[in-house]
């Protein structure tokens, strides 16, 4: 069976790359490639022909500029960026394959090029050693993708009322640090209270003299009041928490407010 040659190779001199759609210059009507389809980047001798608006039984029509559309307009319709006129179905610059319409990257690869660009930041940060660098609204945003994968909580909380925290368990804990999300209208006294079923911890909070499991910030090391909400901490203009960011578990005795050396827990990953 003989093989279906299709499409064709682009006609700018230093390309040739094979086109199965190639597009088709309405000047020269030489066929080219995506990045090579305007005048401009194929460096088009021909000068292009204005279609004038043509008068029909007393009446103007706009012709459409679009390649072997036959189209007409009783009023004008003119691209912005390449001033010619079009029908309604080739107005857009999409649809007429605007010569001004710069070639845009596929998105993964402009997805990719932008977490690269935010992991390589947050690399940076570390190798300067900056506390507080995982903190940063940038790092939590790039972490809240990894902590919608893996972490753990009420499956029947509504999606926009979720907040993800990687939080750090206390010293005698086995592991270092789980992923857990919350409601964000709990108080802190209700988060630890479920932070502690998940994570296994011994919750003596209703006990007078028992030390108290309390939630801390990742980089001041202060204890959060019990009734405070997790909208108030993540909105707090000076050390604000953030969706994605890190927080802290641990035993207090009843008359302390702080933790002394909050680097014990967030270089143990």
């Amino acid at each position: 069976m003989a093989e279906l040659d299709i499409g064709k190779h682009c006609g700018f001199d230093s390309c040739s790359r094979k086109d199965f759609l190639p597009f088709v210059c309405d000047c020269c009507s030489g066929a080219f490639c995506l990045e090579h389809r305007s005048r401009a980047a194929h460096s088009c001798p021909e000068e292009p022909v204005e279609r004038m608006p043509q008068t029909e039984s007393g009446s103007t029509s706009y012709p459409c500029s679009f390649q072997a559309c036959k189209g007409k307009e009783l009023l004008p319709v003119i691209c912005t960026d390449c001033e010619k006129h079009f029908c309604l179905a080739h107005r857009h610059q999409d649809d007429h394959k605007c010569e001004k319409l710069e070639v845009q990257k596929p998105r993964m690869t402009a997805t990719k090029e932008l977490v690269q660009k935010i992991v390589e930041s947050k690399d940076g940060f570390k190798s300067k050693g900056r506390r507080g660098a995982k903190n940063s609204a940038t790092a939590a945003k790039v972490a809240l993708m990894k902590l919608k994968l893996h972490a753990l909580g009420d499956k029947g909380l509504p999606q926009a009322e979720r907040t993800f925290f990687q939080v750090y368990l206390p010293k005698e804990s086995k592991e270092p640090s789980k992923p857990m999300f919350f409601c964000s209208k709990w108080s802190v006294g209700k988060v630890v209270d479920f932070a502690a079923s998940l994570a296994n911890l011994k919750n003596s909070n209703n006990v007078l003299a028992a030390k108290k499991l309390r939630l801390c910030h990742p980089q001041t090391g202060d204890a959060f009041r019990m009734d405070d909400s997790l909208l108030s901490l993540l909105a707090h203009a000076e050390t604000p928490l953030y969706n994605g960011g890190n927080v802290i578990l641990e035993y207090l005795d009843n008359d302390r407010i702080a933790l002394e050396d909050v680097s014990e827990y967030i270089t143990q990953t």
